[in-house]
């Protein structure tokens, strides 16, 4: 009397449509993730390896913790920082958060050629 009588559906071997259509919405989602937090995170990584391998003496750097410094030593794993004049510390070389550039020596011909401008531009001035 209370219970309904069940039946049993027609077994279905469903079709490859209704596979696309429940796959589609996962395979989806997936390369979202990849394209816009997987692959962007493993490049950051590499550039940082990459700019952590690079340290040489005389670098100036920044740790993790807000140190700045100047490296006066690279040993295997860690970094010996200079921070104040007398005052070196050593770091551990993954703790290091950036490289600041050292300035680029200019060519001398560079040089020769900017100084000629200044005093082609310092003759037009007294001409005038």
């Amino acid at each position: 009397m209370f219970i309904s009588t069940a039946y049993a559906q027609a077994a279905g071997g469903g079709s490859p449509n209704e596979l696309f259509a429940t796959l589609f919405p996962l395979v989806l989602i997936f390369a979202v993730f990849y394209f816009l937090i997987i692959r962007p995170q493993s490049k950051k990584m590499k550039q940082q390896k990459a700019m952590i391998e690079a340290i040489s003496r005389g670098d100036k750097v920044i740790t993790a913790g807000g140190i700045v410094g100047k490296v006066s030593k690279v040993k295997e794993g860690e970094v010996e920082v200079d921070i104040a004049e007398g005052v070196r510390i050593t770091v551990i070389q993954s703790t290091i958060a950036s490289v600041l550039t050292k300035p680029v020596p200019a060519d001398k011909s560079t040089e020769k050629s900017a100084n000629d401008d200044k005093k082609s531009k310092k003759d037009k001035k007294s001409k005038d």
